[in-house]
C-alpha cells in the first residue's frame, strides 16, 4: 500500500466470509471469522492473489466486541486440520510468523498488486459526525496537549522550571483510549460518552494548568515596558485575530512558536452591516430574507464566487434514516427528501473589535439555530459561529456553498498531509464518495483560484459539482437515543483565494482557527526574558513543526515536522536554545543517525509530505 509521500507498506487484506451453494457471495468481509467450512471456503475463495501466495488468514472468535474463540471453533478445527473433502485445510500459526513467510514471497514476485493512495472502503460513513461533542473535545484536547508541550519546552530551556512529564502522559494516554474505534466514532452507548466527557473536562482543566503555568512562568520573566504579549503557538510567524478583554483584535507579526511583547494592537474595523449586505475591503456579501448569501463578490480578485442563481451558506436538513448501523451509517439516498432551514426568527448587527456581522437565529421543528456571520478588518475569511440547540433524530444538518469553480477534484486535509477526491460521479467508486472525511479544511480549486471551507471540529464533507458543502449535525437513535440532541457550538470558516490552497495559505488559516493566537495584557516589568522569543522558527512556507516536546526516554527534545505541499522542500531550521547534538529518529523516537548542525541550525531536506522526527540532545 502506498502512501500520499510515495512510501510502501506491505500490507494484508483479510477475506474471510460464507460461502453458501445457491448464493452469492456476500461484499463484505470479516476478521471476526468463525472456524467452520463455509467461512474457509469463502475466505479462500475471495483471495485473489492465489498465484502469488496460496496461504489465506483466518482470523476467527469473537474480535470486536471481545471474547476470542469459542469451543465450537476448536472443535471444527479438530476436524479442518485432517483435511476435509472441498475445504481448504487449516492449520493453526501466529499471525506474525505468517504474514513475514507471505512478506517475502510477495516482495519477490514481480506481479504482486500496489495499491496507491486513499483505502476508501465504502462503509460507515456517519461516523465522521455522530457524537459531535466527543468530536469536539477530542479535537481540543489534541492541540490543548500539543501547545501544552510545547510551551513547557519553553519554560524549561527558558527558565530551567520541570517538565510536567507525568502529567502530560496522564492526558494523553485519556485522549488515546477515547480514540478507541467505538467511541470516537459516536457508535457507543450513552453511558460511555457520559465516562468519556468527564474524562475530557478532566484533562482539559489538566491541560489548561499546564500551559497556564508555562505561559505565567515566561510572562513574569519578561523583561517589558509594558503592553500587550501575544503567544503563538504554531509554527509559522502569525498575524491574526486574538482576544483581549472580551474584545477580539488584531496583531502583527507573532514569531512562530513563541511570544511577542506588542503596543500595536488594532482593535476597531470598519465593516459595513445591514440586514441585506455585509461588506469589507475583501467582500461584499448580499444577504437574501432568509439570510442565506444570495451573492459573494471577491473584490481582491473581482469576480462572484458563487454559482450564478445560487444561494450560499444554506443550512439543508435531510432525512437519515440509513439501512441499518443507525448512528454508524449515511445511505446513499438520504437527498430524497430534504427541507431547508429557513425559518429566521430574527436577524441583529453585531460589532465586536475588529470584526462586525450579524446574529441570524433560526427555528427547524423543536431546534433552535442562532448563527453569527463575521467579516474582519485584515483578514480575507468569512466565519460562522454556530450556536445550535438541537432536539431532532433521524436528521443530517448540512451547510452549501454553490461555487463558480470549474474543478473535477477537491482537496481534503489528512493527519500530516492531504488527499484529492473527486467531485464527479462518473463511476460506481466515485459515486460511493458522497460522504468523505477531512481533518482542518477541504479546499475546491481551478487554475488561479479557489475556496477553502475550515472547520474547528467537524469531520465530514461533500463536493460534488462545484458545490462545497460540510456535515453539521448527524443524530441517529441506536446505539445512543439521545445522539447529538444536545448544544452544539462550534466555528467553520469560508477562505476564497487566488491560486490553490498552497499558495493562498489555507493550511496556515487551518492552523489558525484551531490553535489561535492568545493575548493579555502586560505590565512593565524587569525581567530576564527578551520582549520577543521564537523556540523555532522554519525559513519554509510548506514545512509545518507539528510537535515539541521532551523526549519519552528523557533524553532530549523530540521536534517532529511535515512537508504539508506535496513539494519537496530545503529546510532550516532554527532552534531558539542551545543543543550538542541532533538526531534523526523514527516515530518511535529510535535513534537512526547523527545529523549535521551549524550552531543551532540544521539544515534538512524533505521529500513530498514526508514527516520528519528529530532529537535535539
Amino acid at each position: 500500500w502506498k502512501g500520499i509521500d510515495g512510501t510502501d507498506i506491505f500490507t494484508y487484506f483479510m477475506t474471510a466470509q460464507d460461502k453458501v451453494r445457491g448464493k452469492k457471495p456476500a461484499t463484505n468481509v470479516t476478521y471476526n471469522a468463525k472456524l467452520n467450512p463455509c467461512q474457509l471456503i469463502g475466505g479462500y475463495d475471495r483471495y485473489q492473489q492465489k498465484d502469488i501466495n496460496n496461504e489465506v488468514m483466518i482470523t476467527f472468535g469473537y474480535g470486536d466486541g471481545g471474547g476470542g474463540p469459542i469451543r465450537k471453533d476448536l472443535e471444527y478445527y479438530d476436524v479442518l486440520k485432517k483435511g476435509v473433502s472441498g475445504v481448504p485445510c487449516a492449520k493453526m500459526e501466529f499471525a506474525g510468523s505468517f504474514l513475514e513467510r507471505i512478506k517475502k514471497r510477495a516482495e519477490k514476485n514481480p506481479k504482486t498488486p500496489c495499491w496507491q493512495g486513499e483505502l476508501y472502503l465504502e462503509y460507515h460513513r456517519g461516523t465522521y459526525t455522530s457524537m459531535a461533542q466527543n468530536k469536539k473535545l477530542n479535537r481540543r484536547s489534541e492541540f490543548l496537549y500539543e501547545n501544552a508541550e510545547m510551551l513547557s519546552v519553553t519554560a524549561q530551556k527558558l527558565l530551567g522550571k520541570e517538565y510536567p512529564r507525568e502529567a502530560l502522559h496522564g492526558g494523553w494516554e485519556t485522549i488515546l483510549l477515547n480514540q478507541f474505534h467505538d467511541i470516537i466514532p459516536g457508535s457507543s452507548i450513552k453511558e460511555v460518552y457520559e465516562v468519556s466527557h468527564r474524562q475530557y473536562e478532566k484533562i482539559g482543566e489538566a491541560g489548561k494548568r499546564i500551559k497556564n503555568d508555562a505561559e505565567t512562568a515566561v510572562a513574569e520573566n519578561i523583561n517589558t515596558r509594558g503592553g500587550v504579549l501575544v503567544f503563538n503557538p504554531n509554527s509559522f510567524e502569525a498575524s491574526g485575530e486574538t482576544k483581549l478583554d472580551g474584545k477580539t483584535v488584531y496583531v502583527k507579526n507573532i514569531p512562530p512558536k513563541g511570544y511577542k511583547v506588542v503596543t500595536d494592537v488594532c482593535n476597531t474595523n470598519s465593516v459595513k452591516v445591514t440586514d441585506k449586505f455585509l461588506e469589507n475591503r475583501f467582500f461584499k456579501i448580499k444577504l437574501d430574507k432568509t439570510g442565506a448569501f444570495s451573492s459573494l463578490f471577491d473584490k481582491k480578485n473581482k469576480r462572484e464566487v458563487l454559482k450564478k442563481g445560487e444561494r450560499g451558506n444554506v443550512l439543508t436538513a435531510y432525512e437519515d434514516i440509513p439501512r441499518d448501523y443507525d448512528n454508524w451509517e449515511i445511505s446513499n439516498y438520504y437527498t430524497d427528501k430534504s427541507w431547508e432551514v429557513d425559518s429566521v426568527v430574527s436577524i441583529k448587527p453585531l460589532s465586536d473589535g475588529v470584526r462586525a456581522g450579524i446574529e441570524i437565529t433560526r427555528r427547524f421543528l423543536s431546534s433552535t439555530i442562532v448563527q453569527r456571520i463575521w467579516l474582519y478588518e485584515n483578514t480575507p475569511k468569512i466565519d460562522f459561529e454556530n450556536d445550535i440547540d438541537w432536539k431532532e433524530s433521524h436528521i443530517l444538518l448540512k451547510t452549501a456553498f454553490p461555487t463558480e469553480i470549474n474543478a473535477d477534484k477537491a482537496t481534503y486535509d489528512i493527519q500530516f498531509g492531504t488527499v484529492e477526491r473527486p467531485t464527479h460521479k462518473n463511476t460506481s467508486w466515485d459515486a460511493a464518495k458522497f460522504e468523505v472525511c477531512a481533518h482542518k479544511f477541504a479546499d475546491l480549486s481551478e487554475y488561479g483560484y479557489g475556496v477553502s471551507l475550515l472547520n474547528d471540529c467537524k469531520y465530514g464533507y461533500d463536493i460534488h459539482d462545484s458545490v462545497i458543502r460540510l456535515t453539521l449535525i448527524k443524530c441517529g437513535n441506536y446505539p445512543n437515543p439521545d445522539a447529538d440532541k444536545c448544544r452544539h457550538e462550534f466555528t467553520y470558516s469560508l477562505f476564497p483565494h487566488s491560486g490553490d490552497f498552497r499558495e493562498a495559505g489555507t493550511v496556515k488559516l487551518a492552523y489558525l482557527l484551531n490553535s489561535p493566537l492568545e493575548a493579555k495584557k502586560i505590565e512593565s516589568q524587569n525581567g530576564t526574558l527578551p520582549e520577543e522569543y521564537s523556540l523555532l522558527s522554519i525559513d519554509s512556507e510548506n514545512v509545518i513543526c507539528e510537535t515539541v516536546k521532551n523526549a519519552e526516554d528523557g533524553d532530549g527534545v523530540i521536534v517532529r515536522l511535515y512537508e504539508c505541499c506535496n513539494s519537496r522542500a530545503n529546510v532550516n531550521l532554527t532552534l531558539g536554545f542551545d543543543f550538542d547534538d541532533v538526531y534523526l529518529t523514527d516515530l518511535l523516537e529510535n535513534e537512526e543517525r547523527k545529523l549535521r548542525k551549524h550552531g543551532r541550525t540544521v539544515n534538512l531536506t524533505l521529500k513530498p509530505f514526508e514527516i520528519v522526527t528529530l532529537k535535539l540532545k
